[in-house]
């Protein structure tokens, strides 16, 4: 599970784009993300269809396949599992030729809290904030979609997550992790020569990662301050 990052700006190191997104989409839909929520507009890269130029772009969170007649009535989701994103309906094309990279400074993730019988206590979960250790901006790989509305031929972007298995450092408290690509591998999984990269959907280093409780103030989206991620 992914459903909370951080995003400070579209900079991401080891990797050259340019803008793909107007001065009025940055004036409409841009803000630094200290705490990221799905529905919200976020910077992405991605590789211009037909083009060998990678553009970042502002695009919101939640997937919303081409084919879907009515986005109303489509649950949007903000997480593919690498498991099934190759075979998945809501998945597979994009998967196959829009791939992404969602630049973050870090993510969120709350771990249950258990009452006396060993069960999850009710609503009690505390949150961490992870992140890499030299506190560089990182990529999580992404898949991306155009959805048209046909009555006004308006475009939506729209993207998912991609999670994996958790590694030993977030096992401790949840068993999946969005998938972190090293830069080595930004173009391949960009460029969408491969169909299929399926040996980069496999969990990061722990020991390149760190985690730390953070105040519950994280559980709401509106709480959007830059010190959010204090440590407590």
């Amino acid at each position: 599970m992914c459903g909370r990052i951080m995003q400070r700006s579209p900079d991401l190191p080891g990797l050259q784009s340019e803008s793909g997104a107007t001065p009025e989409d940055i004036a409409r839909a841009w803000e630094a993300h200290f705490n990221g929520a799905p529905a919200q507009y976020f910077w992405v890269i991605r590789r211009k269809p037909r083009s060998a130029v990678y553009v970042r772009d502002l695009i919101q969170w939640g997937l919303i396949p081409n084919w879907v007649k009515d986005p109303g009535d489509w649950p949007k989701p903000i997480n593919a599992r690498c498991e099934s994103i190759q075979t998945k309906a809501s998945f597979r094309d994009a998967y196959r030729m829009r791939r992404c990279l969602v630049p973050i400074d870090l993510f969120f993730e709350w771990l249950k809290i258990l009452d006396v019988d060993g069960k999850p206590a009710k609503g009690a979960k505390q949150p961490y904030a992870i992140a890499m250790k030299d506190r560089r901006p990182f990529a999580v790989a992404g898949v991306w979609e155009s959805w048209t509305d046909k009555a006004t031929g308006e475009i939506t972007r729209s993207f998912a997550v991609v999670t994996c298995q958790a590694n030993a450092l977030m096992a401790s408290i949840h068993d999946r992790m969005p998938v972190i690509l090293a830069p080595e591998n930004y173009s391949r999984w960009l460029d969408n020569i491969e169909p299929d990269p399926v040996d980069l959907m496999v969990p990061f280093p722990p020991e390149l990662m760190e985690i730390w409780p953070i105040s519950s103030r994280v559980n709401s989206p509106g709480n959007n301050a830059e010190n959010i991620a204090a440590p407590v």
